[in-house]
């Protein structure tokens, strides 16, 4: 590999920014004539299926990293509660919200269920290595049209929230397109798998708060990916 493929403009993140966009609009127009009750339904639909999304990618977690799971998890949930990172990205969403003269009060809500939906799996990192490495964007551009009739849904429920996901998808899976020569050896499949397997309890997370069953903090539990993706690199190193 040149040093010249090492840089790429994330194109096929543009294309999925611009279907999550239309996705939104076209959720914005029916959320308007939904009424509360049809509302209601929708968010329970999205609900069960989250928990299927979540299980399965819960369940790529590789042998032998139970530990290395459940500890990523709570020294990621720990530092995440140390930081605020809840409180900091209200914040930053208010101030978002504001701007744009939003009153959406599922605003915050909306922006972090979109993200963790659209960014937190191997589709995502799998998909903007491979068009960092070698311009293939057909894995991002397949999840693009996932995610554009997922955002219909998103929105219906959430509002103009899940449209500003946008952003922290651009910064992340744009990211690892730039990157994605100096981050690919980080990404090997077990490592990948670890951050599928946290992603999909943290999917599993937003199915709890759909569903009204409990209010897991999702913000602050983020941290976890990248603890679990340091200790998977200690645990390899110390095996060999």
């Amino acid at each position: 590999m040149t040093s010249n493929s090492s840089l790429q403009w994330p194109l096929a993140t543009f294309v999925n920014m611009t279907t999550v966009t239309i996705g939104c609009l076209l959720g914005l127009f029916l959320q308007s004539l939904f009424t509360e009750a049809i509302q209601m339904i929708v968010m329970q639909a999205i609900g069960l299926g989250t928990i299927l999304i979540g299980l399965k990618m819960a369940l790529k977690l590789p042998d032998g990293y139970m530990l290395i799971f459940i500890f990523a998890m709570i020294l990621g949930g720990i530092l995440g509660q140390i930081v605020g990172l809840d409180y900091i990205m209200a914040n930053l969403s208010d101030r978002l919200r504001s701007f744009g003269g939003f009153s959406d009060s599922k605003f915050t809500e909306g922006l972090i269920t979109a993200f963790l939906l659209f960014c937190v799996g191997s589709m995502t990192i799998v998909g903007a290595l491979e068009e960092g490495l070698s311009k293939d964007r057909n894995l991002l551009y397949v999840k693009s049209a996932l995610d554009g009739f997922t955002a219909i849904a998103l929105t219906a429920t959430y509002g103009i929230g899940v449209l500003f996901s946008i952003v922290p998808m651009l910064i992340f899976q744009g990211g690892i397109t730039v990157l994605a020569e100096k981050l690919k050896p980080i990404f090997d499949q077990n490592t990948l798998d670890l951050v599928s397997a946290i992603g999909g309890i943290l999917i599993l997370g937003i199915s709890i708060n759909l569903l009204q069953l409990g209010n897991v903090t999702l913000e602050n539990l983020l941290p976890a990916i990248l603890v679990g993706v340091l200790f998977s690199k200690i645990y390899q190193r110390f095996k060999k």
